[in-house]
């Protein structure tokens, strides 16, 4: 029988990926967000590391580099205006394609990734997300700044670097309180609801 859709396993995990991302932001409400922060910047610094030399890096650099970590993950990002403060990039393809409109909270990744980046090589980093295929845009357009003041957005400095060696994926210890917390308010909300459901299920069936 021939698919309807082509079925890859790409296609399979931006399926899986937004799905899970979903049913988790509806359990635990907007602290999601603070997950995927967390893994774009613990992310960001293991992509970054594929990269880095020993030389300072440019703002051209730095463009080329997030472009290259976008569009070899299945997106299509290209670079728009680079200038010593800022840089602007756009999108016609997010790497999770038309399945990141069940999950636009998942844009906390780009935003993370991006400004751990410009964080760590610059000392600051703030993104604006300025339009989101997420939300139905026709495009990303996504400006990072270097500096303070030129457009309010996501703010990333003074951020952990990890030593020479070490495994960026190795989480501080208050970073998985925060997550443990997070998971225990999500399975408290969780067996609520089931209650709540038992609850209605017996008032139904006493009528």
């Amino acid at each position: 029988m021939k698919q309807n859709h082509p079925l890859t396993a790409n296609t399979f995990l931006a399926k899986l990926l937004t799905q899970y991302a979903n049913i988790h932001h509806r359990a635990i409400g907007s602290a999601a967000n603070e997950y995927i922060k967390q893994l774009g910047i613990k992310t960001g610094e293991w992509l970054e590391s594929h990269y880095c030399d020993k030389n300072e890096w440019t703002p051209d650099d730095y463009a080329r580099v997030i472009i290259d970590i976008k569009n070899s993950i299945g997106g299509e990002f290209f670079i728009t205006e680079v200038t010593p403060s800022y840089v602007i990039v756009k999108a016609h393809r997010c790497p999770f394609g038309v399945e990141v409109m069940n999950a636009p909270h998942l844009c906390t990744m780009t935003s993370s990734v991006f400004g751990g980046i410009a964080a760590r090589q610059f000392k600051y980093g703030e993104v604006n997300l300025r339009q989101r295929i997420a939300l139905g845009d026709p495009v990303c357009e996504v400006m990072i700044a270097f500096e303070t003041g030129i457009e309010t957005g996501d703010r990333y400095e003074n951020l952990p670097i990890t030593p020479e060696n070490g495994d960026p994926f190795t989480w501080e210890e208050d970073t998985v309180k925060l997550l443990n917390q997070e998971l225990k308010r999500s399975d408290e909300m969780v067996m609520k609801l089931v209650e709540e459901l038992e609850d209605l299920k017996n008032q139904v069936e006493n009528r």
